[in-house]
């Protein structure tokens, strides 16, 4: 899936006939075949033979001397054609065309930088429980299992190992030490600025990363609500609170129907996470390259404003609200907001004085208003954030 712009830009050069039909599974096969000997660590006659040994498993035996002679022309003539297949921008970037116009367009300086992030595997970053441990601690528990990790100096929390493992692997994982969460999304409690005795809604909580992070981060809060609209999807915030030794009020249900869940008391502190596009995770899911499409962005741009104005609503005056999502894209982020902005009069940007709450200095660019961290920048995530208040 990382590679398919790049991979079905060759077959098509492979092809005598470029737009013959394949059976679906042959070319899935082809494919397989083409990434491992292009990208993968198979041994290449290893590749080329159990490829042509499936095509036959799966029934296919006339097709097995078509998918043998398309990978051994391909290994004979590989820099030929992939410099082919590179003359068009899809397939040099392995992106859709749609999204590369529209991060050269909105990310003129940082454009390559993202999407040779997307094109890589992503890096494995923890999130220390100070409840239980400095970071600087852990750090040394990870050395002792001979496990090398890095801080951020802008996210204290923050390690990322130079070798991702299984979690089982982590000291002290299943006892609360450690959770696995990107650095970019450790930011989003640091910005909400929760304070002991404040009521808090994390809108969107699942799977509970970030709310489990606000609550490490502060003991005293009056209560703590994660609520999201996947009745099955609570479960796992209650699963990841349990780890951790936190509680809160875990509740399904949709921010922009408040009547089927909320008790009428205002939150001080709310956290909008939005469900957005993920083109700023897609090292991590690489399969956003196909399933995306250019015209899903407006519609969830008119979705997230509309949580934005019913999350704001639930706000105490003097209260903040941080709006978060994962995609890059300005039409889900500052588009968003600004809209917003011009609309609502209670609403004030602080994004400024809220970055000052950082302890270093995060590589974010200005979205204005709000922030935007490009994907690959620090070897983060890409993400956005907006600190909205509502004027007492």
């Amino acid at each position: 899936m990382r590679w398919y712009f790049e991979l079905e830009a060759c077959l098509q050069l492979l092809l005598d006939r470029p737009d013959s039909a394949l059976d679906p599974e042959v070319r899935a096969l082809a494919l397989v075949g083409l990434f491992q000997l292009a990208h993968g660590a198979t041994p290449e006659h290893a590749a080329v033979a159990e490829t042509v040994e499936a095509t036959r498993a799966l029934g296919r035996p006339r097709a097995a001397g078509l998918v043998n002679a398309l990978l051994r022309r391909f290994q004979r003539e590989r820099g030929a054609i992939i410099d082919a297949a590179h003359r068009v921008a899809q397939a040099e970037h392995a992106h859709p065309v749609w999204l590369l116009d529209a991060l050269a367009r909105e990310w003129p300086q940082d454009w390559r930088m993202m999407v040779t992030a997307g094109n890589s595997e992503p890096p494995m970053w923890l999130r220390v429980n100070r409840r239980r441990g400095s970071r600087d601690e852990y750090r040394a528990r990870l050395a002792a299992a001979g496990m090398a990790a890095d801080p951020c100096d802008f996210a204290p929390e923050a390690l990322r190992l130079e070798q991702p493992v299984g979690v089982g692997e982590l000291p002290g994982f299943g006892d609360g030490a450690v959770s696995v969460q990107d650095v970019a999304a450790q930011l989003a409690p640091y910005f909400l600025a929760a304070r002991a005795g404040m009521r808090v809604l994390d809108a969107c909580a699942a799977p509970g990363g970030k709310a489990c992070h606000i609550l490490e981060l502060e003991p005293g809060l009056a209560e703590l609500v994660a609520l999201d609209v996947d009745p099955a999807r609570t479960l796992r915030i209650a699963d990841n609170l349990r780890r951790l030794g936190l509680s809160a009020t875990i509740a399904s249900g949709d921010v922009t129907q408040p009547a089927a869940w909320w008790d009428g008391r205002a939150f001080e502190r709310i956290l909008l996470d939005v469900p957005c596009s993920g083109t700023g995770v897609i090292r991590r899911h690489p399969d956003i390259k196909l399933l995306r499409r250019p015209g899903d962005i407006a519609g969830l741009g008119d979705e997230q404003l509309g949580m934005l104005r019913a999350a704001f609503a639930l706000l105490a005056p003097g209260g903040r609200l941080v709006y978060a999502s994962c995609s890059v894209l300005a039409a889900e982020n500052a588009a968003v907001t600004r809209a917003f902005l011009s609309a609502e009069p209670a609403a004030l940007d602080v994004g400024e004085s809220a970055r000052l709450l950082l302890p270093g200095v995060a590589p974010a660019r200005g979205a204005d208003p709000g922030f935007a961290l490009p994907s690959g920048a620090a070897d983060a995530d890409g993400f956005y954030y907006a600190c909205l208040e509502k004027r007492a």
